[in-house]
């Protein structure tokens, strides 16, 4: 099993103390934590992208160019790029420079996002949202792919014979689709033979399972090796104290904290209590042997193979913070990591000699799609799904 930590980049006040640091400081403690990430071993480190308060993760090609620079092992994820909202050529110039500057480490999970504000900001509806972002992945996954693309998208102007520079490291970079509530996404990843991650964090279980179930469902539909789907799944939180009594004593006032301030949004919480929240939402609270058993309870439901942790300390002490994160990588990672197989796919950088154009051209016959497994190097063409199957790309509804 891989472990990520990955940060939104919320900026608001510290949920016990009430204080709110300045944006430069918060940006400072999101490069230090990446640097922690990196020292006490973690697989990787994503950064989100939100458009809308309290979030100042509007720029994660920047942040993680710059998180880049200061590492050299751990792999750089966006968690998630919200290609619905973008221009997929722009898109592909800041990640394929990226791609370039971190050696090949970049990961990208994608989404359609969520939040008003920010789907207003860009001029997105809802009714449109999804459709923009399988147009755009579709765009975006064959300009990696060709060195020259013609296109007559819906959603902005027309490609023909575009060279879109510069050209990439990694052959291709893998991509994530990151899955909340809505089967769109989780079709999306397996028509494309893609990894799925889902968020697990706002619901029990149940509904994330279910997406799950149906992303395998889907892959074998699409004519994927079934033992090739790879799952990834998120956390509500974490802290891990070597006492299940110090470690809930150490997190209540985060929870009421984090409590209250849902309540003055006039938001009705999913878990009204400490106890419910650690029961049956997938947080991560308690001794080793509580996390640990936790994880492999979910692992029987997703099948997953890697495991995110929040970054942030969310009200928890710097030092409280570090000690958990160390306590995990020292008590808990190594048991989960020879218990739980790590994705069927290498974990560096995707690099290969890459094939002439006249190798890459599209299928001529509909059906199910025929690709290279999750983890080949080989460049591929997207292939035009079968007529009216869902999530076809791009589509008119």
């Amino acid at each position: 099993m891989k472990f990520l930590a990955v940060t939104l980049i919320v900026h608001a006040p510290d949920p016990v103390t009430g204080v709110q640091k300045s944006t430069n400081e918060r940006f400072r403690e999101v490069i230090d934590n990446a640097r922690l990430a990196e020292e006490l071993g973690f697989d990787g480190f994503g950064v989100g992208e939100r458009h809308e308060r309290p979030f100042i993760s509007s720029s994660p090609p920047v942040v993680l160019s710059h998180i880049a620079a200061l590492t050299s092992r751990i792999r750089l994820f966006t968690a998630v790029t919200t290609l619905s909202l973008l221009d997929p050529v722009r898109a592909y110039e800041d990640y394929a420079t990226l791609d370039h500057l971190s050696a090949g480490r970049l990961d990208l999970i994608i989404g359609k996002g969520n939040g008003a504000a920010q789907r207003e900001l860009f001029s997105v509806t809802p009714g449109d949202q999804w459709d923009r972002n399988a147009e755009s992945y579709e765009l975006f996954r064959r300009i990696w792919r060709q060195d020259k693309v013609s296109a007559t998208p819906r959603f902005r102007p027309e490609l023909a014979d575009a060279e879109v520079w510069p050209r990439p490291l990694q052959q291709p970079v893998r991509v994530w689709h990151g899955s909340a509530t809505s089967r769109e996404s989780v079709d999306l990843a397996a028509r494309y033979g893609d990894p799925l991650f889902s968020a697990n964090v706002t619901h029990p279980i149940g509904p994330y399972a279910e997406l799950i179930r149906h992303y395998r469902e889907r892959w074998e539909h699409y004519g994927h090796d079934p033992r090739q789907a790879v799952v990834g799944a998120g956390t509500a939180g974490y802290y891990a104290a070597r006492t299940s009594q110090e470690a809930i004593a150490a997190y209540r006032p985060v929870f009421e904290g984090h409590l209250a301030f849902q309540k003055s949004q006039g938001l009705e919480p999913v878990f009204a209590t400490l106890e419910d929240f650690v029961e049956r939402s997938s947080a991560l609270i308690g001794s080793p042997q509580q996390v640990i058993d936790k994880v492999h309870r979910y692992h029987e439901e997703f099948g997953h193979s890697v495991l995110h942790l929040h970054a942030d300390a969310s009200g928890l002490t710097p030092s409280r913070h570090r000690a958990s994160l160390e306590l995990f990588q020292s008590d808990i990672a190594p048991v989960l990591r020879r218990a739980i197989p790590d994705p069927p796919f290498p974990w560096a950088p995707r690099v290969a000699e890459r094939e002439p154009e006249s190798e890459r051209e599209p299928q001529a016959e509909a059906g199910p799609t025929r690709r290279p497994q999750p983890g080949s190097t080989r460049p591929i063409e997207s292939v035009p799904p079968p007529e009216g199957e869902p999530g076809t790309v791009p589509t008119n509804r």
